[in-house]
């Protein structure tokens, strides 16, 4: 396999809606409808969770014309926070079609699906014409990515001019990862770059940098509060979480972070551009 399909391969979830809803159903919600609140824990797939993504889109200019590409959406979480918070649509895309599936399938639950639409397609030949977004949205997914000219020049043509472009990521700090991580085994699938190289090829693609936040002290803090709830917590019955859909493994791969982050193996960052006319 190629790192393409070592990617698609790795995420995929075969029964995927099937275990979200067992696991809705352990957790008392039943076939109930739910809020965006109730699956907080378990569909923001990125550090720091939901928070990450509040700040995120804070730092955005979004009403409820606004027209929102999500890239790597997951499980649909960011989508529906920006769609319930401001009325906007959103459209999501990601690789994998149980994750798009189960985007879907939790949209239902919360009575969002006519606010947001989820497609599989490929970051790098996105499926939309040129200028068809006010906003492009992508959290913890360039990690994965290795082209990253190829994804940022997607992203730029498919903006509309004065269109904002908004990223969460992992980026390189010194030395190694310690893997496995949440998004790769090991470094055939993992594609870090410095924040300089990051900002030097977004540049070249077009955009002007309009915010640039390291978050790396608040990811630190976030990862060892993780641990101490995960030491206090075993042996508990599973609740909602992360670990529902990474699998057995995703303290591990969360401890690995944590420590990379703690050593500045890598960082957290937080930036807002604009496609300049």
């Amino acid at each position: 396999m190629d790192a393409h399909d070592l990617i698609k391969h790795s995420y995929e979830r075969s029964n995927l809606v099937e275990l979200l809803r067992e696991a809705l159903s352990k957790a008392g919600f039943g076939n109930n409808p739910l809020s965006i609140r109730d699956l907080a824990p378990l569909d923001h797939f990125h550090s720091r969770g939901i928070q990450a993504t509040k700040e995120l889109a804070n730092a955005l200019t979004i009403t409820s014309e606004s027209k929102i590409l999500d890239i790597g959406s997951g499980l649909g979480g960011p989508a529906r926070y920006l769609a319930s918070t401001f009325g906007c649509h959103v459209c999501g895309i990601d690789l994998t079609q149980s994750y798009v599936n189960a985007a879907k399938y939790l949209s239902e639950r919360v009575g969002l699906s006519e606010m947001v639409s989820f497609q599989c397609a490929n970051a790098l030949a996105l499926p939309y014409d040129d200028c068809s977004f006010d906003i492009v949205w992508t959290q913890h997914v360039a990690m994965n990515i290795q082209n990253k000219t190829q994804l940022y020049s997607e992203i730029f043509r498919v903006l509309k001019i004065g269109g904002q472009f908004a990223f969460y990521d992992v980026v390189a700090g010194e030395g190694s990862v310690y893997f496995p991580v949440p998004w790769s085994d090991g470094p055939e699938t993992s594609f870090l770059l410095t924040p300089d190289a990051m900002l030097s090829v977004l540049t070249e693609s077009g955009f002007k940098s309009l915010s640039w936040i390291d978050r790396t002290e608040e990811g630190i803090s976030w990862f060892s509060d993780f641990q101490k709830k995960q030491s206090q917590n075993q042996g508990a019955s599973p609740k909602l979480g992360l670990g529902l859909v990474v699998g057995p493994d995703f303290g591990t791969r969360a401890a690995n972070l944590g420590r990379s982050l703690n050593e500045r193996k890598v960082g957290l960052l937080e930036g807002v551009l604009e496609k300049e006319a």
